[in-house]
């Protein structure tokens, strides 16, 4: 399974970016996809987090009502929808898969809960 993150870049506070992570070599509607984030010089955090079917969602509470996690099954894809950025939002943000049974929608948000990882894509909030 190959995960490809993009979307990334430079934008102010205040602005908005979709970040995207398509999947290959795998039934895509297998895996519950979660975004996490690593800021410089801190450890990798969960951002968000959606079931296969999309109708479950989960988020930190520091993006809670700020970021939206969807996904497209007929595109392979995950999307991560971040507005009103702030510089704390500053990170290399990595999408993740796990392969779940249909009805194992409880929360995933630890690193060992996903086995398969894109490389990152740099989403910078300059102040």
């Amino acid at each position: 399974v190959q995960l490809q993150a993009s979307g990334g870049g430079l934008v102010q506070a205040g602005g908005s970016l979709r970040l995207s992570c398509r999947v290959s070599g795998g039934t895509f509607s297998r895996y519950y996809m979660g975004w996490f984030r690593q800021a410089p010089g801190k450890e990798r955090e969960f951002a968000a987090a959606i079931s296969r079917g999309g109708g479950v969602t989960y988020y930190e509470d520091s993006v809670k009502g700020r970021f939206a996690i969807s996904r497209d099954n007929g595109q392979n894809t995950v999307y991560l929808q971040m507005n009103t950025l702030k510089p704390e939002d500053t990170a290399v943000y990595f999408c993740a898969a796990a392969a779940t049974i249909l009805t194992d929608n409880r929360r995933r948000d630890v690193e060992g809960d996903y086995p398969y990882w894109g490389k990152g894509t740099l989403v910078t909030v300059s102040s």
